[in-house]
């Protein structure tokens, strides 16, 4: 315990709990470490003998005289808090005041809860209201300046009711989250130390006795211990078999005219054993639940979300039912859900489930742990996606601690960190920062993985785009072919991640003015997804995406339009109408479809996309504000020039809050304003921003931004009568841009 805290807890409890509290301040005083386990440095500092002092109000306030001053004070110096939870306690204001008051010291996560009576959430429901056992404090944050917030939070408790933890376990639990321990460890511990114990007393009772009977009594527990071993390697043999049986099954192909097609396909594989599982091992939850939970991943990995969110949601309540709500297998299968959720782009409910599954990882992993790193990676991925790159760098750092801490430098685990902490500033636009934290992280892969590995040839990927928007082409696409080639090695002539490599060369082609050669990759990546994953995938909608561009741009507009139009109903079947990658499909078809004039279903299709970019990532991502212009870019081909005026600023206001002044996005949006400001006839405010925007757009990655900024200035200077300027900036062959 640090320094500065004179108690390892403070209890806090109702009146009508005082027996609970009494047996748990003697448990938690009286409680001594394993030997073994003292000293272990944790994030709490050394593991210490015992526990002791630990606070409770009615043993230290007995001649207290000012109750409010004391126990602010003791709050302040207690490192933990532990509440005693039951109906008494929820309506109690000082057992609130006490929770509140620890919040705002900035210890939140240091909040332990035991139940004892009632029921936790029963608050949701008005007809179980009155059972509520935990306090309105417990349940919801406080914001910074230390008020109570509608967003809920998840309590880190332990259940001391018999039907669940039990007294003994619940005691454990805590002790582990006050220590910083495993609970899986300290209960080991613990039953290594009863053990001896009954080992002490055998002995005892023998000491007299002869040496035969001795060596009887000997007998007797080990022919015991065997006894209890046998049977356990028999029901993990049972299980292992019948797992392997399954999946053998799984494979065999009865009868082929049951497949769709002429080869059996891995999706049929796969939804034929999903069905199985549901049907078939309804009497052995815990064999059903693991493979619900492994086929919901295997779901997750092919794109399919889907069913991967359906069977993994169904693998956590039957581990749950089984289990309780605090085991770690519980605790796996809830980020394992909040991992596909983020992915479909539902993203409170993955943030709900990912916070669920670590603070459970951290009371029974351990605050350290490699689980506790994987799901803070996991939730740096989701704060991204929402525009939070503070939150998720945050996250990030706290994982790369966790993973130097327990593996060294040189760990695969600890070279994704560094490269999520490059692609988090990627993402912000630090790119002179992204780069070197992404070449690193690279270079820590080639020394891990001399001969190749998936994980190699990501990292080169993830370079080569920070590389691409600093205009680093060649090298760009030096490492996308190099890693294309690795791909080809490891996976053979065909595989998903093959053709995201064609893909990521293509768009390397793309960007050098190689339109025919970008062209030949986008469609060999579209055949290879076609082949593996049928026509129906979020792949496979990329790939037409990105073939719509190519097809634009060669002037084969019609064309492009109507594979972009496919790609964008492919995603809404597939992601869902509510998914971020709908709304960049929505907004380029917007795009193009305010050039052509078709201004009723671009303004459908932009409101659709504000809409979603609204709901999953906020009015202050850039996302959204990319969506802004395109808007202000159709108010200005409708003539409403004001409108397009007010939304351009504040795209360009969001969009400054999250990159650099002198990226290409922040440049597209006040080109759009200055465009706006020229139809109102304010030349002379015009005249800035369109003159400030060029060098912006010259760096952008979509072709035909450029064009359109000269072209507009062009106008801008003939419109205020200075066609001598004018002509510096007469491009007729330009190409109108992109919004993708």
């Amino acid at each position: 315990m640090s320094q500065q805290f004179k108690y390892r807890a403070f209890i806090s409890y109702s009146h009508s709990d005082e027996r609970w509290a009494r047996w748990l301040h003697r448990a938690l005083e009286t409680y001594r470490v394993p030997r073994h386990l003292v000293g272990r440095e944790t994030e709490f500092g050394p593991v210490p003998e015992r526990l002791a002092p630990v606070f409770r109000d009615r043993e230290e306030l007995a001649t207290a005289t000012n109750l409010g001053e004391t126990l602010t004070r003791a709050l302040r110096e207690s490192a933990a808090q532990i509440v005693i939870c039951s109906p008494a306690a929820a309506r109690s204001r000082w057992v609130n005041e006490e929770i509140l008051t620890f919040k705002r010291l900035g210890r939140a996560g240091r909040i332990f809860c035991l139940v004892v009576s009632g029921e936790p959430g029963a608050s949701t429901r008005p007809e179980t209201a009155a059972d509520e056992c935990f306090p309105n404090a417990l349940t919801f944050h406080v914001d910074a300046d230390g008020a109570l917030t509608d967003l809920r939070c998840e309590p880190i408790a332990a259940d001391a009711r018999p039907a669940k933890d039990g007294r003994n376990d619940a005691k454990l639990k805590l002790i582990a989250g006050l220590l910083g321990l495993s609970l899986d460890e300290l209960k080991q511990r613990e039953a290594q130390r009863r053990h001896r114990r009954a080992m002490l007393l055998v002995a005892a009772s023998l000491g007299g006795m002869a040496i035969s009977s001795t060596l009887a009594t000997a007998a007797w527990f080990a022919r015991n211990e065997a006894e209890r071993q046998r049977a356990r390697a028999e029901a993990e043999t049972e299980t292992a078999r019948q797992t392997t049986r399954f999946m053998v099954d799984l494979f065999k192909v009865s009868d082929p005219s049951e497949a769709l097609g002429n080869k059996i396909t891995a999706r049929e594989i796969l939804d034929r054993g999903a069905e199985r599982i549901e049907r078939e091992l309804t009497d052995q939850p815990a064999i059903q639940a693991t493979l619900m939970d492994t086929m919901g991943t295997v779901y997750t990995s092919l794109g399919m979300y889907g069913p991967a969110a359906r069977l993994v949601r169904e693998a956590h309540a039957k581990r749950t039912a089984f289990l309780g709500p605090d085991h770690p297998e519980v605790a796996s299968s809830l980020g394992h859900l909040g991992e596909v959720l983020m992915l479909k782009g539902e993203y409170t409910e993955s943030e709900s489930s990912l916070r669920s599954a670590l603070a459970t990882q951290r009371m029974t992993h351990g605050e350290r742990s490699p689980e506790v790193a994987q799901t803070l990676m996991l939730l740096a991925d989701l704060a991204s996606r929402q525009g939070r790159f503070e939150d998720a760098e945050a996250s990030i750092r706290e994982a790369l601690s966790i993973r130097q801490a327990r593996y060294g430098s040189q760990h695969p685990d600890v070279a994704a960190s560094i490269e999520a902490l490059g692609l988090s500033h990627y993402d912000r636009g630090e790119y002179d920062t992204a780069v070197p934290s992404l070449r690193r992280a690279l270079e820590m892969r080639r020394g891990l993985h001399p001969q190749g590995h998936p994980l190699l040839a990501q990292a080169m990927g993830n370079l080569a785009w920070a590389l691409m928007d600093q205009g680093q082409l060649e090298e760009a696409e030096r490492l996308h072919r190099e890693s294309l080639a690795m791909k080809r090695r490891l996976y053979g002539a065909a595989h998903p991640e093959i053709a995201t490599s064609l893909n990521n060369v293509a768009y390397t082609r793309e960007l050098s003015g190689d339109d025919d050669g970008a062209g030949q990759y986008y469609v060999e990546a579209l055949d290879m997804n076609r082949r593996l994953l049928g026509n129906e995938h979020p792949e496979i909608a990329l790939n037409l995406s990105n073939l719509a561009f190519v097809l634009y741009r060669k002037g084969r507009r019609e064309a492009a339009v109507d594979m972009l139009r496919d790609a964008l109903e492919m995603r809404r079947r597939t992601l869902g109408a509510g998914h971020p990658d709908v709304a960049a499909s929505a907004t380029s078809l917007a795009y193009w479809l305010t050039e052509a004039a078709r201004y009723d279903e671009a303004a459908r299709l932009i409101e659709e996309s504000l809409a979603i970019r609204e709901q999953a990532l906020g009015r202050d991502h850039p996302q959204f504000a990319g969506t802004l212009t395109v808007k202000a870019n159709l108010l200005l081909a409708t003539r409403r020039y004001e409108e397009a005026r007010r939304l351009a600023a504040e795209a360009s206001r969001i969009l400054r809050l999250n990159l650099p002044a002198d990226s290409w996005q922040v440049a597209a949006a006040l080109n759009t304003q200055g465009a706006a400001l020229t139809r109102l006839g304010d030349f002379a405010a015009a005249e800035p921003l369109l003159l400030g925007s060029l060098p912006g757009l010259e760096g952008s990655p979509i072709p035909g931004l450029p064009a359109r900024g000269r072209q507009r200035l062009h106008d801008l200077y003939m419109a205020s009568g200075r066609p001598d300027q004018a002509a510096r900036y007469s491009d007729p062959a330009r190409v109108p841009g992109s919004a993708r």
